[in-house]
């Protein structure tokens, strides 16, 4: 009973030191649902693709993008169990910036933040139900098409970490204009 309890005792202990929150925003390195609830302040805990259900009643939601606001992503065969990000850029009427975890590939690895991310609306009636998404493996937008449930609104202002003063993914606002 004694190693038992002592074993629990110390993944207990090791479950706490690993969650313990980073210094910085983008030093996270997890799954996109506690990145997103951090940056954007909605307290919506389940896999990604519930956000947009458990959010009516409790959040506003619509398809008009706002900066920190949570976008979702429902499940699709690609994102099993769906995505969210938080809106750091309105760049233009099609173009946004986006800061999530656990999307890329950093250093080969996957689960790290990544700030100011383009995304690009492709949908027929301009109203962000479809997009595609800048993924830092291939520098570039790439061929995928992501459907999008739309926006969740916070009610606090999102982390201050949220976007930078000069964002590095320019050559993807080219790239999104290029077909």
């Amino acid at each position: 009973m004694r190693v038992l309890v002592r074993s629990v005792a110390c993944f207990l202990a090791l479950a706490v030191a690993s969650a313990a929150p980073a210094a910085s925003l983008l030093d996270y390195v997890g799954q996109c649902v506690p990145f997103a609830r951090q940056a954007s302040g909605i307290q919506i805990y389940g896999d990604a693709w519930t956000w947009w259900s458990q959010a009516d009643g409790r959040y506003d939601r619509g398809r008009k993008p706002k900066v920190g606001s949570v976008i979702v992503f429902p499940k699709s065969d690609r994102l099993r169990l769906g995505h969210v990000a938080v809106v750091s850029r309105i760049v233009e009427k099609r173009v946004l910036m986006l800061t999530h975890a656990n999307w890329s590939r950093l250093n080969g690895k996957r689960g790290h933040a990544e700030q100011d991310v383009t995304i690009f609306d492709v949908s027929p009636g301009n109203d962000w139900s479809t997009v595609k998404v800048w993924f830092r493996d291939t520098d570039g937008l790439g061929g995928t098409v992501y459907p999008v449930a739309g926006f969740i609104y916070g009610e606090k202002p999102p982390a201050r970490e949220l976007t930078g003063r000069d964002p590095d993914y320019v050559a993807s606002l080219i790239d999104a204009y290029v077909r």
